[in-house]
């Protein structure tokens, strides 16, 4: 099966009943992607597969024939990091920092999807992105500061 990881094509002729999450940490290097539940239930294996979230240890290497993959490390655009990166940082999202890169794909796909989210669709989106440091005030708020163009990518 071939598709793209981060923009680079990429195959692979393994089990296609393996999960995603295992090719990339395990094959790819792309630890960024946590291993957190195995059930697709907390959110830290979150990537994106054609633009949407998904859980990667739910998504089976079958599913992504012919998709486009995109992991934390692929978020940004060269050196230049994704605008929630910057907001993760300047708002001291992460204490722990485990579920963090699911917390922002998850948070990428939203607004892909909704530039202008309420408060309810933030929390709605990003139910299932489990934080068990309790950040949940401060992600709420990287998303805002995006969404209202407080905050744009860049460096820190």
């Amino acid at each position: 099966m071939e598709f793209k990881l981060n923009g680079q094509a990429v195959s692979y002729d393994g089990d296609g009943d393996m999960p995603l999450l295992w090719y990339l940490r395990d094959l790819a290097g792309m630890t960024g992607t946590k291993f957190g539940c195995g059930a697709g239930l907390c959110g830290a294996c979150t990537v994106h597969v054609d633009g949407v979230a998904a859980r990667s240890c739910q998504t089976w290497m079958d599913d992504v024939d012919g998709t486009e993959v995109t992991t934390i490390e692929g978020i940004g655009s060269g050196d230049t990091l994704h605008a929630l990166q910057v907001a993760w940082a300047k708002n001291d999202v992460p204490q722990c920092g485990y579920c963090q890169s699911g917390q922002i794909m998850q948070a990428a796909s939203l607004l892909s999807e909704n530039p202008n989210p309420s408060d309810e669709d933030i929390e709605q989106a990003m139910y299932g992105n489990i934080c068990r440091c309790g950040t949940y005030q401060r992600i709420k708020q990287a998303i805002r500061d995006v969404a209202d163009g407080k905050i744009k990518g860049g460096s820190l």
